[in-house]
């Protein structure tokens, strides 16, 4: 079993959502699971595409998040760069010290 040494993170706005839980799900040799969360983005830069979301000031996002092998999130990016070249699509890699299940 490969090592789970990082946590990838993506955030998109929420009309990208389904797109980017395909292209999670058509990979499980780097994707073994994945989490995902409602949030809401607020920077200078956003886009905010909805009347609600210009009048609020923020926009509906949604944040995933894997924890998986640093080499297969790399490869992941690089996909998804490829094929869904979105400025609009946000990531970061954090490092995991320790990763497991109680049972």
């Amino acid at each position: 079993m490969k090592k789970m040494n990082c946590c990838l993170t993506l955030v998109c706005h929420k009309s990208l959502q389904e797109r980017l839980i395909d292209h999670l799900l058509e990979h499980p040799e780097w994707v073994v699971g994945f989490s995902g969360n409602p949030i809401e983005g607020h920077s200078r830069k956003e886009k905010l595409p909805t009347i609600v979301e210009q009048v609020r000031g923020r926009s509906q996002r949604i944040e995933m998040r894997s924890v998986m092998n640093i080499e297969d999130a790399r490869a992941l990016i690089a996909h998804l760069k490829r094929e869904e070249a979105n400025p609009d699509i946000a990531y970061w890699i954090t490092p995991v010290i320790e990763y497991g299940r109680l049972a």
